[in-house]
């Protein structure tokens, strides 16, 4: 059995490889990177995402103190869950809605989703995904009650990320997810337990489970899409899936909210 200190240790290894995974910050170990080790450490993404979501609900909480209505509150949330990440997501959502809606062939759409421009499928998407959220924060307005949706957003989206590494095999041999590799199923099963926890304590059980349902089935279609379309699941694909449960998570909160 694994010493305490070093389980600690491996923990903590995890959380700064999923950090550094998912957000620009300045996390990761200055060492290498084992075999499999971004693969195991998929467990953390959903604590990665709860960070994330902290740093956005604390933005929205300030432009309220400052005056400023939920609209541009909303707005700034967005814009700095967006900055922490890289737009990582953000980008791969905009790539795979070009490389999937543009391209004809396998070898065409996987050309399109690795080119650095942007066409008009990835506009549209980009503006949908941040119109959406945007007008999910602000119809839901109360600080308190924002940062308990995007808390339960960003962990709930990344928490299925591991899940659906793991099921859907990579669209080629390199790239980000082919070098990240499968997830054991250890990980998988706890970042979907922190997930489902963060929709829970976040939304209650009620909204949690029809949460649970809408990225469930949002996985199985965009899973079925990409495998018919490019084969399989690339690092874009990852970050339209994550986008995707942002979004729903959202509408969610945002809905139960508006309905009292």
């Amino acid at each position: 059995m694994m010493p305490r200190s070093e389980l600690f240790k491996d923990m903590v290894a995890d959380l700064r490889m999923a950090a550094s995974f998912v957000t620009i910050l300045p996390v990761a170990s200055s060492k290498p990177a084992a075999d499999g080790a971004v693969a195991r450490a998929t467990w953390a993404l959903p604590v990665a995402g709860l960070l994330v979501g902290l740093a956005g609900a604390f933005v929205y909480k300030v432009a309220i103190r400052f005056g400023l209505t939920p609209n541009i509150a909303a707005l700034l949330a967005l814009a700095t869950t967006a900055l922490i990440t890289g737009a990582l997501h953000e980008d791969g959502l905009a790539d795979t809605a070009d490389g999937l809606g543009g391209g004809r062939t396998r070898e065409r759409k996987l050309e399109i989703m690795r080119d650095s421009r942007i066409g008009t499928y990835g506009v549209c998407a980009l503006i949908l995904s941040f119109g959406l959220r945007w007008s999910a924060l602000a119809a839901i307005a109360d600080p308190l009650l924002v940062a308990f949706a995007l808390c339960a957003a960003h962990a709930a989206a990344r928490a299925g990320v591991p899940a659906f590494m793991s099921l859907v095999p990579p669209a080629r041999p390199d790239g980000l997810s082919a070098s990240a590799g499968s997830p054991p199923g250890r990980s998988v099963a706890i970042a979907f337990a922190l997930g489902t926890l963060a929709l829970a304590l976040a939304l209650g059980p009620g909204k949690a489970l029809v949460g649970l349902i809408l990225l469930s089935l949002a996985g199985l279609l965009l899973a079925r899409l990409a495998v018919r379309q490019i084969g399989g699941q690339t690092g874009d694909i990852l970050g339209a899936f994550e986008q995707i449960g942002e979004i729903l998570i959202l509408l969610v909160a945002a809905s139960f909210r508006m309905g009292g």
